[in-house]
């Protein structure tokens, strides 16, 4: 479990100074008190539908085609009086049961733990402490704050706000926000519905099922998750191996019938086939891979809320990109004034009086209670000033949200004298539009905001106004504001960026930044961090304005988009997708959250991300670090390069299997029944684990980052891959029906010969899984991969094939017989030979790469 986050209940931490007290509204409950409301009420969960992990797993198990043909198998053995083999095969199904639970339970449990990293948080005063906790961890009584971003995570009355609004639409289908307050009729909150502005502080009334959404949201459950497009291939893969083993089964089943007319015995030997063509081993792997690769994903701190994110990382071509927090540290501090009275850029060390009046404007024209970067920067350099600190003694009265192209806010705070304060910030263009100001002032403004910019300053307009009586106008442009200056903030590049951004540019991934800062100061960030192509830009004004044809043209040629608002942001998000880009998006907004929604992949800020940022993006980096990102594509395209490999292998090896089944018998050859289910189940339970646990520890190869991104539209099973997979099946093929005859040519009875066939399967599979680590570096590269379950699982195969061969008891259940070292010697040249071709066509195909170059 993540700790719980504690604040204190002033603003200390910001400013160093009592700034707002909690407890002037309430304590909120003690442990004691939580302790009943939990016992009384339960906790924060809506629950509807009953799931039982096992029960479900069982279930499934029962219905796989695999198992429903040993439990007919093991029938028909103990029907005809072959209790022995009944008993294998009965054994059989608990091991595949047993192999199947322990898969399910691995998948189910990593992403039981992704629950918990992604579980939505909220913050509450408990014990006079404002702590965040987890929103289960909820109870009727708590005093809930929320702030703008923020999604309510349970029903409550209001007892305290600022500008407060929230969106309703989950429960009403209204997209306008409704300003709400304690003192008015409409004064509840409810679980499901965001906060659009403000800040408040609420007393839960209701958790869980109990809220109004609780009440009216069971449809909620009945919403079944789309299968991906890599799922539905593979699935559609193995329904079309599962028609094709059925039709199989009734022609050999015909043909035995035909010669023997024994109808158990041609059942059984029928049923032989059926199995060898069931890759059953498929659908496990898909799903091993996906949940174990979220869960790897998760312990490097990137939360993947979605099973289908694991399958698209790998394709990520784009990456569209904020600058603030993402490419800088988001560790603000006040660095630059610049004052409109005197025409002058300085520095915050030696303020004179008309320095301390802008800062204190500013202050006044952030948040009571900050928790923006900026404006924690200026109640800090508020309360760092010989200024009497007054804010205690005043009371906001009226704001007027973050708002207008471009955006500024505006605070009217008054005291018990009637005396008011109104003060404005915003982006500077915002405010030199709506401020009386002669053309050189305007110049004095614009000369000192390009200065600041292109020092790669964050630069923020600062106002005041004067205005009496209560009926304030319905917007801010409409107050008679007097410019005073300009606040700029140093937010350093984070150091490790301009590594990130090259390891993006090596893996193919084209970079965008996306932000709401302005031009200058964006460009002398790209600038220091080696940003490519950062000449072209284009602002969120100008490109609205552009037509389809030419949106198209500009999104793949710019680099940097400033000035973005959200319809912006998503127009980008939409026009890079209909040139078939796959786009990731980083995001921390409230504003952010319909191009998080849109992307292929949305990426959300863990620390300073809002709720419906974390809500929207697919994708949670927990310490807000981009290399997580580069990291994330990495694995990504690991799990999909293994489980390729995983599926290759399982395809070359049943190829083998099924011939060497079907081939005697339909040829007519001496021995037409080589294998028996007995033998082929062996046979499964060793592609099983190969497959899905030593594939999908594979790490990942050199070269895959220096790849260009795969569209998401290829095919998982490409003709040129399949092509590979079935010559190396057939060559297999070859060597076990070139031992056959061998064997037959040296006049060896049919268990001797049975048991050279299946020697060279097993010695076959031992090599083909050590060739296909990699398709492109050799084996002597590959043996040098850190993955100790290798090792392991071969050992165990040739443990038990020794077994096998050497204990009688063992030996004369299979119908096997002993071989003498010659022969073992002749198995492994010829399983050895059967695979080990296939280096010298990747040695050529690395020539012809390198040559290539």
């Amino acid at each position: 479990m993540i700790p719980d986050k504690k604040y204190h209940v002033t603003l200390s931490d910001f400013s160093g100074k009592t700034t707002a007290d909690y407890s002037a509204y309430t304590d909120g409950l003690n442990d004691a008190a939580v302790h009943l409301s939990r016992e009384k009420h339960g906790r924060n969960q809506l629950n509807y539908k009953k799931e039982n992990g096992f029960i479900d797993a069982l279930k499934s198990i029962v219905k796989e085609p695999m198992v429903i043909l040993l439990l007919v198998t093991s029938m028909i053995y103990f029907i005809s009086g072959k209790t022995g083999d009944g008993i294998f095969l009965a054994a059989a199904i608990v091991l595949v049961a047993g192999i199947s639970l322990f898969q399910d339970s691995r998948s189910r449990n990593a992403l039981e733990k992704l629950k918990d990293f992604s579980q939505p948080k909220c913050k509450v005063i408990r014990n006079g402490i404002l702590v965040e906790i987890n929103s289960e961890d909820l109870v009727v009584g708590d005093s809930l704050m929320v702030e703008e971003g923020t999604a309510i995570t349970a029903d409550g009355t209001i007892i305290h706000s600022n500008d407060f609004s929230i969106n309703e639409s989950i429960l009403t289908g209204e997209s306008l926000s409704v300003f709400k307050d304690a003192n008015t009729n409409d004064h509840q909150i409810f679980h499901g519905t965001t906060v659009a502005s403000g800040l408040a502080i609420a007393t839960i009334t209701a958790i869980g099922n109990q809220t109004r959404l609780g009440k009216i949201g069971e449809s909620l459950e009945t919403i079944i998750e789309e299968k991906t497009p890599l799922e539905l291939q593979i699935n559609n893969f193995v329904k079309k191996m599962v028609i094709v083993g059925a039709i199989v089964f009734l022609i050999v089943w015909g043909i035995n019938y035909f010669h023997s007319y024994h109808i158990l015995d041609s059942l059984i030997k029928a049923l032989t086939l059926a199995m060898s063509i069931l890759p059953e081993e498929i659908p496990v792997a898909f799903t091993t891979f996906m949940a174990l690769g979220a869960w790897r994903l998760m312990k490097m701190g990137i939360v993947v809320k979605q099973m289908k994110t694991v399958e698209t990382l790998g394709s990520a071509s784009v990456i569209c990109t904020d600058k603030t927090g993402t490419i800088t540290q988001n560790k603000m501090s006040l660095a630059q004034l610049f004052i409109l009275e005197t025409n002058e850029i300085k520095n915050t060390d030696k303020l004179v009086q008309v320095d301390k009046d802008l800062i204190r404007t500013a202050m006044w024209a952030s948040e009571p209670i900050p928790f923006d970067p900026m404006e924690i920067a200026l109640h800090e350099a508020y309360a760092e000033t010989d200024i009497p600190d007054e804010r205690k003694a005043y009371k906001i009265i009226h704001e007027y949200p973050l708002g207008g192209k471009p955006p500024m806010m505006t605070h009217l705070f008054e005291n018990n004298k009637g005396d008011r304060i109104i003060a404005a910030k915003g982006a500077p263009e915002a405010l030199i539009a709506i401020c009386n100001l002669k053309k050189e002032e305007k110049k004095e403004i614009n000369d000192a905001l390009e200065k600041l910019a292109t020092d790669g300053y964050r630069v923020l307009g600062v106002a005041e106004a004067s205005f009496k009586g209560n009926d304030f106008p319905a917007t801010q442009q409409e107050y008679q504001f007097a410019f005073k200056g300009l606040v700029a903030f140093n937010d350093p590049p984070k150091e490790n960026i301009k590594t990130v951004l090259q390891d993006f540019y090596k893996a193919g991934i084209d970079v965008k930044m996306v932000t709401g800062d302005n031009a200058l100061t964006t460009a002398a960030i790209a600038q220091q961090i080696e940003f490519r192509n950062a000449d072209k830009c284009i602002n969120g004004e100008d490109l609205m304005k552009l037509n389809d044809q030419e949106l198209s043209k500009c999104v793949k040629e710019t680099t940097i988009f400033t000035r973005m608002f959200p319809d912006a942001k998503l127009k980008i998000i939409n026009a890079l997708k209909a040139q078939h880009e796959i786009v990731a998006m980083t995001g921390d907004g409230v504003n952010d959250g319909p191009a998080l929604k849109a992307a292929h992949i949305g990426v959300a800020m863990g620390k300073k991300g809002t709720e419906i940022a974390k809500q929207a993006a697919s994708i949670i980096l927990l310490e807000d670090d981009l290399s997580k990102m580069v990291q994330a594509v990495a694995m990504g395209r690991r799990i999909y390069t293994n489980l390729k490999k995983a599926i290759q292998y399982i395809i070359s090896i049943h190829i083998p299997i099924v011939l060497t089944v079907f081939i005697p018998l339909a040829l007519g050859w001496i021995y037409p029944n080589i294998f028996s289910p007995v033998h082929i189940i062996f046979l499964e339970l060793i592609m099983g684990p190969t497959c899905s646990i030593i594939y999908e520890n594979e790490p990942m190869e050199r070269n895959t980052m220096m790849q260009k991104p795969r569209p998401l539209t290829d095919s998982f099973f490409n003709w040129k891959e399949l092509t590979t997979s079935i010559i190396q099946g057939l060559a297999i093929t070859a060597g076990t029906l070139f031992i056959y005859q061998y064997s037959v040519y040296q006049s060896f009875d049919e268990a001797h010969t049975r048991t050279m066939v299946f020697a060279v399967l097993i010695v076959a599979n031992i090599i083909l899984t050590l060739v296909n680590r990699s398709f492109y570096y050799s084996i002597f590269t590959t043996i040098r991969y850190k993955n100790n379950l290798i090792l392991l699982i071969i050992l165990l195969t040739i443990g038990i094939t020794a077994a096998l061969l050497f204990i009688p008891p063992l030996t004369n259940f299979f119908e096997f017989e002993r071989l003498n070292s010659v022969q073992l010697l002749t198995c492994l040249g010829v399983g050895f030979v059967s695979v080990i071709w296939f280096e010298l066509v990747k040695l050529k195909t690395k020539l012809k790469g390198e040559e290539g170059k």
